[in-house]
């Protein structure tokens, strides 16, 4: 089995002639304390905190950096001039509450997202290839077009398909285009595959934007015929976090960039293998790096992988937002296979869905799967046929609001 390429790419990325534990231990340090001073001088939200610190361990001695604090006061957070920023990201996502989160980059922080892109995307797509990127185009330094850059990147061809299109349009573009690979949100490629029909094109993905439950994930390899390529990322670690190795088993993080911890409810260290949220501290940004950031996702950290590399991995993430686990009810109904797509809302003690499907008669099965996942409410499905004109019900990351 080959090596994640993704070790690699730290080693060319940072200059190490052999990437071991302990030279990216020492780097780590390196950075983390080179992050410590930068933040003394700045001042902003992490006045008074040390200039360094003599191990990675004595990490979690200091304060956690919350959503609420990057919503309200992103500016005390920013490590480099206006002047030097070429990238903001603002607005809420799906399940977050308070005020919309601003994130800064600057062109350095957009260079290592590309470069990272293309080695973890160069594990699944051959120069010459042609790969769907379903996310959205927003100009020069948007996710969509940093996408395309690390495509381009490894030789291979861009397909523009952006991101809220309708299924007709998108499924004409898969006919004109013919596509190798995807790169975009789980549920809506499950989709496009079920109204696409016989002759779907696309084999491999990368999957990315919102969590993808086992049973999403296992429906989707059957379809393609092979296992996806999970990623995770935000906009608070860079857009490019953690991406998937030959061995599909856990996603490799950008440790070279990123220091990951996880913790329990009570803020407390939890060791390999125990789930808890996911902390990181950006040692790697530029503009805006943050420390001991509690992302609000839920994950593990892994045992060395299969594959034999050497940075760290987590597990499938868990987004655990809202008041009905929406990652439960994905995995219960997309394995039906007359299912397209469906929106969820809970009005008090009740579940309401509308689903699109391919197939009448089919609310009572639908019923029974998702009140088996949501054991104490009454569920109500209203069913009507999956229209290819319609758009995605989702553009954006899944989530039942109530």
């Amino acid at each position: 089995m080959n090596t994640t390429k993704l070790d690699a790419w730290i080693c060319q990325t940072e200059g190490i002639p052999r990437l071991t534990r302990d030279a990216l231990q020492t780097l780590q340090l390196e950075k983390l304390n080179a992050l410590l001073a930068r933040a003394s001088r700045r001042g902003g939200l992490y006045a008074g905190y040390p200039d360094r610190l003599s191990s990675l361990e004595r990490l979690r001695e200091l304060p956690f950096t919350t959503a609420g604090q990057l919503g309200a006061a992103p500016g005390k957070l920013l490590l480099t001039s206006q002047s030097q920023v070429s990238r903001v990201i603002s607005g809420d996502t799906s399940g977050t509450t308070g005020p919309a989160k601003r994130v800064f980059y600057t062109e350095g922080d957009l260079s290592h997202t590309v470069s990272f892109f293309a080695a973890g995307i160069s594990e699944m797509l051959q120069p010459g290839q042609r790969c769907l990127i379903a996310f959205p185009f927003s100009g020069p330094f948007g996710l969509g077009d940093l996408i395309a850059k690390a495509v381009e990147r490894l030789g291979a061809v861009p397909i523009r398909a952006g991101f809220g299109q309708s299924w007709e349009a998108l499924s004409q573009l898969v006919r004109d285009a013919r596509p190798d690979a995807y790169i975009g949100f789980p549920v809506p490629l499950l989709t496009l595959a079920r109204l696409y029909g016989a002759d779907f094109p696309i084999r491999k993905a990368l999957v990315s934007g919102d969590a993808c439950p086992k049973g999403v994930m296992e429906t989707l390899q059957t379809i393609l015929g092979g296992p996806l390529y999970p990623h995770y990322g935000s906009r608070e670690c860079g857009l490019g976090g953690a991406v998937t190795c030959p061995a599909h088993e856990g996603m490799h993080i950008r440790e070279n960039h990123i220091l990951p911890e996880i913790i329990d409810e009570h803020g407390n260290v939890l060791p390999e293998g125990r789930y808890g949220e996911l902390v990181i501290t950006t040692i790697g940004l530029e503009a805006m790096p943050l420390i001991r950031y509690r992302t609000g996702d839920f994950t593990r950290l892994l045992s060395p992988c299969p594959c034999g590399g050497v940075s760290r991995r987590i597990d499938m993430v868990s987004r655990r937002s809202g008041p009905v686990p929406m990652e439960d009810l994905d995995s219960a109904l997309f394995p039906l296979d007359f299912l397209a797509d469906y929106r969820a809302q809970r009005r008090g003690e009740a579940l309401h869905l509308q689903c699109a499907v391919l197939e009448p008669g089919k609310g009572a099965i639908l019923e029974a799967a998702a009140s088996a996942c949501c054991p104490g409410l009454t569920v109500r499905v209203e069913t009507f046929p999956a229209d290819r004109a319609q758009r995605p019900m989702y553009l954006g990351k899944r989530y039942c609001p109530g």
